[in-house]
């Protein structure tokens, strides 16, 4: 069975990692999307469906929440607020606008994420990022352990 603490340390092994868009490579580059692709490789092995190119403003472009509608194809959707460590957190920057970011919670405080013109790093959830959070996503056979 699939622990947060196994997906938290996926996680962490690719802090450093600079931000490349559509890259998922530890250690070389990824964007938000590839750290999710690359943590699930860490995980499960193959990822579960290959991801088609997309441009920095594919979320601008469209009114489809591409990113939630394939978390759901493949995760266990929860309530936002419910989120826990190990959680995927998908973000939307506008109301009007699709999810466009994501990151994985480490704690209820704390997530890592990967963003244009910053390395894959572990942040401290502010207000800003809580109004944020549109989707949460629990990993398939993840069993919520206790946050501290």
């Amino acid at each position: 069975m699939t622990t947060q603490s196994e997906i938290t340390r996926a996680a962490r092994g690719w802090i450093g990692t600079p931000y490349r868009h559509q890259a998922s490579l530890k250690g070389a580059g990824c964007d938000c999307l590839g750290l999710i692709r690359g943590v699930w490789r860490d995980v499960y092995g193959d990822e579960p469906e290959a991801t088609p190119p997309y441009s920095p403003d594919w979320a601008e472009a469209g009114a489809t929440e591409i990113l939630a509608d394939a978390a759901r194809r493949h995760m266990i959707e929860i309530n936002p607020q419910d989120f826990a460590t190990g959680d995927l957190l998908l973000f939307r920057w506008r109301s009007y606008l699709p999810a466009k970011h994501a990151g994985l919670a480490t704690s209820r405080y704390r997530m890592i994420h990967a963003a244009e013109n910053v390395a894959v790093c572990e942040i401290t959830h502010d207000r800003w990022w809580l109004r944020r959070i549109a989707y949460a996503f629990r990993f398939p056979e993840h069993v919520p352990e206790r946050s501290k």
